[in-house]
């Protein structure tokens, strides 16, 4: 009896199998746009639709990357079931740095739990020679879209807040500003904003970020400050951060005006000593450093930007790695690179500690 219920059972679950590899699959694929200005943002969407909870499948898609001519970047994944049935779908952002007719065309791979493997699961084989997965390479639909030239890398619509103090300091004392700019846009081609000015001391802070991806690009604000300390009298030039606008389809400008900086005497002789002997020497030099440690310690909750030369060889390195698709790529450019430098994180890859190309690509960088 306790054998024909076992043999029932191994029967029923066959039987449930057959139902399970009957799972039939449908893609789609659609874009926001089919035209675009160079660096505006374009919204990808593909959705797999099962034909039940389709719990045999995994999907390995995954275009993204810093490309010659576009880099796509991740939006969001989603899996869910619905009234017995799954839906998986994904959202990139495409940015195209050329004008001009471009395709999309991503590669996919369905990977298929098979029979062999579900038998062997239920029947309780040990069988090292046969493969658990099938796999399909499939095409996603092309989606074609027009790119419009701007004669601009930065591209969005933006406005500019400036932060000034007043236009009149002691000598010595900082003159703070801060460029905040708002809006919607490619941000990282913002440049670093650089002042140099005739006896004047120009401290820098790190680019502060506070942006957001969403379906229309990046959203938020960019903003660095400045501390300005000098002796005299000194200007601070204007200047201009041109951009296309998406809105009005035209080349604007974000203006930053210049200020005329007038700069108090801090201290007289008579005011550091009541009663001076002529005999003794006072040393300005001196002075004038204690008073720019004092300043420097003033703008020290601003945090200052070390100026550093580019590596020219890890900015290589790292457009590499950013657009390996697969470990075996990233393992391969490692080993090639500095295989002592990277081998705890190839042993990692090795022993299947990661579970993308992008989070081992985080922790490198």
């Amino acid at each position: 009896m306790k054998k024909n219920l076992g043999k029932i059972l191994i029967f029923l679950l066959l039987a449930l199998h057959v139902e399970l590899f009957a799972s039939t699959y449908e893609w789609s694929a659609t874009t926001n746009k089919t035209k675009a200005y160079k660096n505006e943002a374009i919204h990808l969407r593909y959705v797999c639709k099962f034909s039940d909870r389709g719990e045999l499948y995994t999907i390995d898609f995954n275009p993204i990357g810093a490309f010659k001519d576009y880099d796509i970047k991740l939006l969001k994944e989603e899996t869910h079931i619905s009234n017995g049935k799954r839906t998986s779908s994904y959202d990139f952002l495409a940015f195209v740095h050329k004008s001009g007719n471009i395709s999309f065309k991503f590669p996919t791979i369905m990977k298929k739990t098979n029979e062999d493997s579900i038998k062997n699961t239920v029947l309780g084989r040990d069988n090292a020679y046969y493969e658990e997965f099938t796999k399909e390479k499939i095409y996603q639909k092309e989606l074609n879209i027009e790119i419009l030239e701007t004669n601009s890398e930065l591209v969005g619509d933006f406005t500019l807040n400036v932060r000034k103090d007043k236009p009149k300091v002691k000598a010595y004392e900082p003159y703070h500003m801060e460029v905040v700019i708002k809006g919607n846009g490619n941000f990282d081609a913002i440049k670093t904003m650089v002042f140099n000015i005739d006896n004047v001391k120009v401290f820098e802070s790190e680019i502060i970020e506070n942006i957001k991806m969403t379906k229309d690009g990046y959203s938020g604000t960019w903003s660095q400050k400045f501390a300005f300390v000098s002796e005299k009298d000194f200007e601070i030039p204007s200047f201009k951060i041109e951009y296309f606008s998406i809105n009005d389809k035209s080349k604007k400008a974000l203006h930053v005006e210049g200020a005329k900086i007038e700069v108090l005497k801090a201290y007289e002789k008579e005011d550091l000593l009541d009663d001076v002997d002529d005999s003794v020497k006072i040393n300005y030099d001196f002075i004038y450093y204690i008073l720019s440690f004092i300043a420097g310690f003033l703008v020290s909750k601003i945090k200052f930007r070390n100026r550093k030369k580019i590596d020219k060889k890890q900015e290589e390195f790292k457009q590499k790695i950013s657009k390996c698709k697969t470990m075996d790529e990233l393992v391969f450019i490692l080993l090639v690179t500095d295989k002592n430098k990277y081998k705890n994180i190839i042993k990692k890859i090795e022993n299947n500690e990661y579970k993308t190309v992008k989070s081992v690509i985080s922790e490198i960088n």
